[in-house]
């Protein structure tokens, strides 16, 4: 398997540059992955499949699913594509290569959890100012004009804004100096996280079912549905910083909640 992997890097290297993979090669994998796993979620919705597992009742229409895919693609092209373009510079000062050999799975995966800590602390507190009157107003609030998410919604951001957290993402990366496909790596996983904690659905096999800490659907969701003062629940992957900071406490108080009216029901119906 590695030796596959390998032949297949020898190959993106041997034709193409490293700027056309870094800028290029990273746009279009994003944009595979990005697209491929948030439309799915747009057919559940129109189709009414699996509706039992949809969090919210609600469902958007057709046209601002429509609105949503135009404006993210005006977005991608007309700021993504030319950030990363005139990243470049900056992807090389940080020490990014894109050389053989690869670096091990140990490495990979090492960096990887390290990226998530580090983007999650920062994103916190970026996701925090953003609620400020100011720049909800001006800024985040773009994102919130849909209340009730689906996986597309995840990257739907005001260009300011999209620059602004854009940076928790690259951060970790700027420090440790990662391979490409590191760094391809670790767009994959984070872009089909944003996308999962927006999607609006909480299956059984959703990751926050089997990591305690993974924030997911049903954290973020409600972060979408209530007022921008009162809606917590700030982190993008996982639950501790709003724990730490109390941010969490009507997401918490709800749970328990639904938790008690389950037991209740259920005891109903043992008499």
């Amino acid at each position: 398997m590695a030796s596959f992997i390998e032949s297949g890097w020898q190959y993106l290297i041997t034709h193409f540059s490293d700027f056309q993979l870094a800028c290029l090669g990273s746009f279009f994998l994003h944009e595979t992955v990005f697209f491929l796993s948030g439309i799915p979620f747009i057919w559940l919705e129109r189709s009414g499949y699996l509706t039992k597992y949809k969090i919210q009742a609600k469902i958007n229409s057709p046209a601002s699913q429509e609105k949503c895919i135009a404006r993210l693609l005006l977005y991608h092209f007309g700021v993504n594509l030319p950030v990363m373009l005139c990243s470049y510079p900056v992807f090389r000062y940080m020490g990014m290569r894109t050389t053989l050999p690869l670096p091990s799975l140990r490495v990979v995966i090492a960096q990887i959890i390290f990226y998530f800590i580090l983007e999650d602390f920062v994103f916190y507190w970026g996701h925090r100012i953003l609620h400020t009157k100011w720049l909800y107003k001006h800024v985040h609030s773009v994102h919130h004009e849909y209340a009730t998410p689906f996986g597309l919604t995840s990257e739907y951001a005001h260009p300011a804004e999209i620059l602004f957290l854009g940076f928790a993402t690259i951060v970790g990366p700027a420090i440790t100096g990662p391979h490409l496909i590191t760094l391809w790596l670790w767009m994959v996983v984070r872009v089909l996280e944003t996308v999962e904690a927006h999607c609006g659905y909480h299956f059984p096999w959703s990751p926050s079912n089997f990591f305690p800490l993974y924030g997911g659907s049903d954290f973020h969701d409600y972060h979408h549905r209530l007022l921008y003062t009162k809606s917590g629940n700030y982190s993008s992957t996982f639950t501790y910083m709003d724990r730490i900071f109390g941010t969490d406490i009507g997401y918490r108080k709800l749970k328990a909640l639904k938790s008690t009216k389950v037991e209740y029901h259920s005891d109903e119906k043992k008499l």
